[in-house]
């Protein structure tokens, strides 16, 4: 019978070649491997026939391996989070057979739940310190939690009893006490991080305090340093501020000087009331000299030359009369940007210029004097360019005014002293024979006119 079969299809076979080698043509009849695409061409080998080019082939190679690795994953994380819900699961027996057997009752076991289900981390105290003494307190109970379960999980027979009785607890396995230490790990990472932010908030409420300590205590040593010069000022001005200087003669060795110095400027606004009729010049009103620059800041009038500004030794003539022998109010600004001044007189604005030392920045720690030119810091004074007259409410800003604040203090509806320099009777020294009297300037400057 397997002969005759064979001897058939020997004949079909056959026919079927002469055939189509008649017509030009012929099949090729090839294996297909099992679940293969019946449309794609395949060898005689069984290897599928290459009709695509080598990139289609890499890419939908990529592509299958991208699908089995996300098939992959899938399937972990699925027996991961089995894995997770069994240990939850074996972790809320473990708690509940200990606090069972040690207690004896159903309602310990209903309190050690409500403990574990607390949230530690939730509201806390306004205070830090009772804050941190607080997840310190947490943080050892959860540790006394884990030893305790790991000791009675050791000293628990392991033997099953039936209902309404605890099931003992054999030793816990490898990988539970692996995840409770890993759990207690996190959460005392969050206590940490969490004492941390409230340490560092607790510090910056302790710079604010600080901050705001300081700038009141400042304030009241300004207040007492204001109180400690009123009493030592001399009883016979009413205010400490209401007083002259006489410069009477032109000599070398009549002065007056300011017991403050100046420190580093970038600007600077002057104000005086000067009363002279010396000729020829007035003289040096006043003159500030530091190390290495004797003329830092000089107010002049010299023989018969107009009155002069000097700042670092660069000179400025500013348009300004004041030697007919009464009382005169005059300020000059000035400001390192493009040396730019003003010269104001009785309140008005005469002139203003630029380029007056540019740029350079007034040196501190000098001394001021009035009445003289120093040639040196604080002395070497000649005679010839001494002030002859009376000045009084010698005041100095560390910035420019603006030209309504001087015409307030021109008018005498305006008191401003000086945050750099104060006209105060305990600042002025004098020397020399020049003396120091009471003057209320306002009221002397109206007889005057």
């Amino acid at each position: 019978m397997l002969t005759l079969v064979v001897g058939l299809l020997y004949l079909v076979s056959g026919r079927t070649v002469r055939t189509q080698d008649a017509t030009g043509s012929r099949f090729v009849c090839n294996a297909i491997p099992p679940g293969a695409e019946p449309g794609c061409g395949y060898g005689p080998s069984g290897n599928r026939v290459q009709s695509s080019s080598s990139v289609e082939d890499e890419l939908r190679n990529t592509i299958i391996q991208l699908r089995e690795t996300i098939l992959q994953q899938k399937e972990t994380i699925v027996s991961q989070q089995g894995t997770i819900k069994e240990l939850n699961s074996k972790l809320a027996r473990c708690e509940a057979a200990a606090d069972e057997s040690s207690q004896g009752k159903s309602r310990g076991q209903g309190s050690r739940r409500k403990e574990y289900g607390k949230n530690t981390m939730g509201d806390l105290p306004r205070d830090p310190g009772e804050t941190i003494d607080q997840l310190g307190k947490t943080m050892q109970s959860l540790k006394g939690r884990l030893e305790n379960l790991e000791q009675q999980s050791l000293r628990l027979p392991s033997t099953n009893v039936s209902a309404g009785t605890v099931s003992a607890l054999a030793p816990l396995p490898p990988e539970l006490r692996e995840l409770l230490r890993q759990r207690l790990g996190a959460l005392e990472t969050q206590l940490l991080r969490k004492v941390a932010e409230l340490e560092e908030e607790k510090s910056q409420l302790y710079n604010d305090t600080a901050a705001h300590r300081q700038r009141t205590e400042s304030a009241l040593n300004s207040l007492l340093e204001r109180i400690t010069e009123l009493e030592k000022s001399n009883n016979a001005f009413k205010s400490p501020e209401d007083f002259k200087v006489s410069l009477p003669l032109r000599t070398n060795y009549l002065y007056g000087r300011i017991k403050k110095s100046l420190p580093e400027m970038y600007a600077f606004t002057v104000c005086m009331w000067l009363k002279s009729s010396a000729s020829p010049g007035i003289g040096t009103p006043f003159s500030y000299g530091v190390p290495g620059q004797a003329n830092e800041i000089v107010l002049i009038e010299w023989g018969n030359n107009p009155i002069e500004l000097l700042v670092n030794d660069k000179v400025a003539q500013l348009p300004l009369s004041v030697s007919d022998g009464r009382w005169h109010h005059i300020c000059i600004t000035w400001t390192t940007r493009d040396g730019f001044w003003e010269a104001y007189q009785d309140g008005e604005r005469l002139g203003t210029g630029d380029n007056l030392a540019p740029w350079h920045p007034i040196k501190p720690g000098g001394v001021i004097i009035l009445g003289q030119e120093q040639d040196i810091v604080g002395g070497r004074f000649d005679a010839t360019q001494a002030f002859v007259g009376e000045l009084s409410q010698f005041n100095m800003w560390d910035r420019v005014l603006r030209p309504v604040d001087i015409m307030g203090l021109a008018n005498c509806s305006a008191y401003m002293p000086g945050n750099v320099v104060p006209w105060i009777d305990a600042n002025v020294e004098v020397f020399g024979g020049a003396s120091k009297a009471a003057l209320e300037i306002c009221e002397d400057r109206a007889f005057d006119s």
